[in-house]
């Protein structure tokens, strides 16, 4: 017998739930985790305030539900790649796309890390879910190395966590300080030139380092 449907109750909860988390989303990237307000959230989603606390507890707790919604977004993404798939070089060189693009596509995803790390992560390390989340990515990307390296391809000792720490470092860093940036070097760099130079020699970068 099929498994029957879920009830009209339960998709509407679920309904509810996904528009409390993207308005609470747009809410914290906007105003930091300080400065954004439950009733704001609540006139974005159009729903009763009640209904925030009865699903997410309080303030905190949602701001981790949201945090956990973005990794596991990102994550999600990351995995659609198929990396396993690929060319060990050509994977490399398609996680650093991947990773610089969904950065520009998802400016919240900079704002909501920003604003956890000012205060020292003290929303993730609360998480139950956010080190299972991350496990499959350092997980694809060692056995892309490790595949890359019986191939002749890639050096000994890459470590994937800080591998993908170095090219989330040099995407992120490059766009949460570009305006600071283009004003000491006097350059735009946020023109379609200047970003498609960046992707270029992010991508050199990365492969001069994991190549023989």
């Amino acid at each position: 017998m099929a498994a029957s449907s879920p009830t009209p109750r339960l998709r509407d909860a679920d309904k509810s739930q996904l528009t409390i988390l993207t308005a609470a989303m747009e809410e914290f990237a906007q105003y930091g985790y300080a400065g954004a307000r439950v009733d704001r959230i609540a006139e974005r989603a159009e729903i009763n305030k009640r209904l925030i606390y009865y699903y997410f507890g309080n303030k905190d707790d949602l701001f981790l539900a949201v945090l956990e919604r973005t990794y596991a977004d990102i994550r999600a993404a990351e995995q659609a790649l198929h990396l396993d798939a690929m060319d060990p070089v050509e994977a490399v060189r398609q996680l650093v796309s991947f990773t610089w693009h969904y950065y520009l596509e998802h400016p919240e995803f900079i704002a909501l890390l920003n604003s956890e790390n000012l205060h020292q992560a003290t929303h993730l390390k609360q998480s139950a879910r956010i080190q299972e989340m991350n496990s499959p990515l350092v997980e694809l990307l060692a056995g892309v190395l490790e595949r890359g390296r019986r191939q002749g391809l890639f050096r000994d000792g890459v470590d994937p966590i800080q591998l993908y720490i170095s090219i989330a470092s040099i995407c992120y860093f490059y766009l949460s300080n570009n305006p600071t940036l283009s004003a000491i070097f006097g350059r735009d760099l946020r023109t379609p030139k200047a970003l498609a130079q960046r992707l270029s020699h992010m991508k050199e970068l990365v492969l001069g380092y994991v190549l023989k």
